[in-house]
């Protein structure tokens, strides 16, 4: 939750910089943020700072698809609020991902 609300914050400032007043520019913001960041390092901003990544349930590289499929249901809200037997949110269930340790 923490990672999450770092890139929040992240999203929020270059949004009040360049996009205020836009009501999707946030939106989008944090979806390219996560899409790009995942896909190229595994993490995104608030995942580097606490020493976090994603990677595809075997442990290897999430690719692009898995981001974006991650990324769009948890902008949705509600898939990371439900969990599974393994702590892992709806959105990365649905995704095939799981956030690990570096």
């Amino acid at each position: 939750m923490i990672a999450l609300v770092i890139d929040f914050v992240v999203c929020f400032v270059i949004y009040a910089a360049f996009f205020f007043g836009n009501p999707w520019a946030s939106t989008i913001i944090f979806f390219g943020e996560q899409v790009v960041l995942i896909a190229l390092t595994g993490s995104g901003f608030g995942h580097v700072l606490l020493g976090l990544r994603v990677v595809k349930v075997d442990g290897t590289y999430a690719g692009w698809w898995r981001p974006i499929i991650r990324t769009f249901f948890l902008i949705l809200t509600v898939p990371p609020l439900i969990w599974d037997s393994d702590q892992r949110g709806l959105h990365d269930v649905f995704a095939g991902t799981v956030l690990v340790r570096r």
